[in-house]
């Protein structure tokens, strides 16, 4: 996975009134942390924040955390968390997790399924169960997507974890061999919608009678 580098610059006012300020300038208020990293409060520019989100899954890059602060420091990092304003949707702070290159980490990388599948193209109804993996790796080992083979998967077929090979330098985090995707049957899909189209039809029949009811004997008071 490509890495990026963002500029940073180390802050030495706190509070409310200085993180409007920074957010007037285009600035947003940040904070690096770490396993073995002693917090430092940054700013950096919110624009970038924006076109690495643009990028998508973000939650899986690492930075190149440059750090201004009389002299440049560079940190490799992960954004551990982005806040925004519950009402306008503006981004207000960032967290950074410091990453040791050589530690693994655990990380949520998302699923993409490849090839024809031959229960889709028979009638059957693909349905991906899993969206994302979680996976164990070095940070410099994590992939943009984990690719799932459904070429092969007929009507009622399904893939498993334990039937894919990750490759040596990627685990998955679990004991339970789940699914992943599977095909399900298009009489299957029927029968959910006739269950439901029936049970609107008992709430239907049931509120036109309530409603008879009540024209009848009408509420005394």
């Amino acid at each position: 996975m490509e890495k990026i580098e963002l500029q940073a610059t180390v802050r030495t006012s706190v509070g409310n009134g200085p993180a409007r300020a920074l957010r007037r300038a285009g600035q947003l208020p940040a904070i690096l942390y770490g396993r073995r990293t002693e917090a430092v409060m940054l700013s950096v520019d919110t624009k970038d924040i924006e076109m690495i989100m643009k990028k998508g899954g973000f939650g899986q890059l690492i930075l190149d955390l440059v750090i201004q602060n009389g002299k440049k420091v560079t940190k490799p990092a992960m954004i551990k968390e982005l806040q925004s304003h519950p009402v306008s949707g503006n981004l207000i702070h960032v967290d950074f997790y410091e990453v040791d290159m050589k530690r693994q980490i655990k990380v949520m990388v998302p699923v993409v399924t490849t090839g024809k599948c031959e229960g889709v193209e028979a009638g059957g109804l693909l349905n991906l169960v899993r969206r994302e993996l979680e996976v164990l790796c070095l940070p410099g080992d994590i992939p943009e997507s984990i690719e799932i083979d459904i070429t092969e998967l007929g009507i009622g077929d399904s893939i498993h974890i334990e039937d894919e090979s990750l490759g040596e330098n990627l685990e998955v985090v679990t004991d339970v061999n789940f699914t992943v995707v599977t095909v399900l049957s298009p009489k299957v899909e029927e029968e959910a919608v006739e269950e439901g189209e029936e049970e609107l039809e008992g709430i239907e029949e049931g509120a036109e009678g309530e409603a008879a009811e009540g024209e009848a004997e009408p509420e005394q008071t």
